[in-house]
């Protein structure tokens, strides 16, 4: 079956409505990833920070950049976080100039609490099929894919 295609300039109603779907997705993943991160008396931003610090050690700088936020933002987050025993500094072993953030014990397991009591994460995506669940995976991989020379 044929499927609307459109011009960079000049979305169709097809393309527009795709568009307005994926914001309401995503406001509601955003929703629930805050109230996730409440229930375990995190931000936001402190959530996403112990999340990628769970699964492995980042230094400060890569950090900001990843959370697309200034290094002294991060800085405070990171102290919070090491306050509750969540998070370390440690020096990194290739620069011992450079100073890594580090999901402890504790912090681990928090993280992997926040991403069990992620409803959006299961209840929308258990009603597809799994074909269904893979065309959209494929298909949100190669929206993010890098354009290719267009």
């Amino acid at each position: 079956m044929a499927t609307p295609r459109t011009t960079p300039s000049r979305p169709d109603g097809f393309t527009l409505e795709v568009v307005e779907l994926i914001g309401a997705v995503v406001a509601r993943y955003h929703e629930e990833y805050e109230e996730a991160a409440a229930g375990h008396a995190l931000t936001g931003a402190q959530a996403k920070l112990l999340s990628l610090l769970s699964l492995e050690p980042l230094p400060m700088r890569r950090l900001a950049q990843r959370l697309k936020c200034e290094p002294s933002n991060v800085t405070g987050i990171v102290d919070r976080l090491e306050a509750r025993g969540l998070v370390e500094r440690r020096p990194d072993p290739s620069d011992r100039r450079v100073k890594l953030a580090a999901a402890t014990d504790e912090g681990r397991r928090v993280a992997r609490g926040l991403q069990e009591s992620l409803r959006f994460a299961r209840a929308p995506l258990a009603g597809l099929s799994d074909p269904e669940r893979v065309a959209l995976r494929d298909a949100l991989r190669r929206m993010l894919e890098p354009e290719s020379g267009e």
